[in-house]
């Protein structure tokens, strides 16, 4: 193994849940696979091709970069959407492209006018509306300034879509303000048709909203965590059961199982400490194995004396001090392991597995965050 540690993604798993959603949301609302943060860290470059060829053909992603990784690898007929960031010198490159834009404020607005001119080319856009999110999106008493300018500018602009994003569908805690917001977005998207402001498509749906929320999916849904095999919150997968009982097993299969080797393997005497400094003390004679994975690659130092991986199908606990490149973990009760032996961070092993909400119950550190984190260069596969 020439890296530390290796990915393997599951195209089995992604074909499941594919299917899951699309039994879920139907087969006519077009699905939007969100792959910012490095598609959640599973790799965008290797994600998109894998998307593609179980018939997702639109990404959406946050910033310019994203974007241009999606350009390496896609197929010409998918379709790129960039939620957030872009600078403006670089507007006139999206749009040479084909990346459609979300527009939020005038002044984004502006700058891709002025690109399209200097393109003569127009350009694709997404309208984001303000409904309470507080975020990013065009406000009520902006809309007349916004209309005044895209009637003036109807040769240098297409208005793809019209959205928003709503603030917590993942928590019933919510549920008043995200109703609100629904309530919202119909307002505006009837005030600004009165305007002669109408988008081809409307989409306001992320994973949350498409699975609590049937009336937010409309012509398009912008899914990023429960393609990659997690649901959005732990009450979300228990609203899910609860109004389908009959549905045993959980349906969204975890596309990602993280993996390294023992590297190397050390007797340490009852009473001698491990690692740095004292955190912990062998309180009896052990057998370690040193694991050439720490925090500079994803593996959080918070999970020092409370971790564990899997070899040879039993859990091993992570004692002493994550560092920066390597752990220490117990392997009193595991005698027959050797050097080279696969080591499991995430994933299954035999009848043992280890979930990404393991991680956040030790650390605090929810999945969207653990997932993201995970380095770029650690090595992704696509297995069956």
């Amino acid at each position: 193994m020439f890296h530390t540690s290796i990915i393997e993604i599951s195209k089995s798993a992604l074909a499941q849940n594919i299917q899951f959603l699309r039994n879920l949301i139907g087969n006519d609302i077009r699905i939007s696979a969100t792959v910012k943060g490095n598609a959640y860290g599973h790799g965008i470059q290797y994600y998109v091709p894998l998307a593609e060829s179980l018939g997702i053909d639109h990404f959406s992603v946050f910033s310019a970069e994203e974007a241009h990784h999606i350009l390496q690898v896609k197929k010409p007929e998918s379709t790129v959407m960039l939620m957030g960031m872009i600078a403006d010198e670089h507007l006139a490159w999206a749009i040479a492209k084909g990346i459609e834009l979300y527009i939020f404020d005038q002044e984004r607005l502006d700058a891709v006018i002025q690109a399209a001119q200097k393109n003569d080319q127009k350009a694709v856009i997404h309208l984001e509306l303000e409904t309470g999110m507080n975020r990013t999106g065009f406000k009520e008493a902006e809309l007349d300034s916004l209309c005044k300018t895209i009637l003036e500018n109807v040769n240098w602009i297409q208005i793809r879509g019209l959205c928003t994003h709503y603030a917590g569908a993942e928590s019933t805690a919510n549920h008043q303000r995200v109703s609100k917001q629904i309530v919202r977005f119909t307002q505006l998207k009837q005030r600004l048709a009165s305007m002669g402001i109408k988008a081809e498509i409307h989409h306001t749906a992320c994973s949350a909203a498409s699975i609590c929320y049937p009336e937010t999916r409309m012509d398009m849904v912008r899914l990023g965590i429960v393609m990659y095999g997690f649901w959005p919150s732990k009450e979300i997968y228990e609203n899910f059961k609860a109004l389908n009982p009959t549905v045993t097993d959980d349906p969204l299969k975890r596309l990602i199982k993280w993996k390294s080797q023992v590297m190397s393997l050390k007797f340490v005497k009852k009473g001698e400490f491990i690692g740095y400094g004292s955190s912990y003390m062998a309180a009896t004679d052990m057998t370690i194995g040193l694991i050439p994975v720490g925090y500079a690659y994803g593996f959080s130092r918070n999970l020092s004396n409370t971790g564990t991986v899997l070899i040879n199908g039993k859990r091993a606990d992570v004692i002493g001090i994550v560092n920066m490149n390597l752990m220490s973990v117990n392997l009193n009760g595991n005698e027959d392991v050797n050097r080279g032996d696969e080591v499991v961070l995430i994933g299954q092993q035999k009848n043992e597995e280890i979930s990404v909400a393991s991680f956040e119950e030790l650390t605090n550190q929810p999945n969207y965050e653990l997932l993201t984190r995970l380095p770029h260069n650690i090595p992704r596969v696509i297995v069956e």
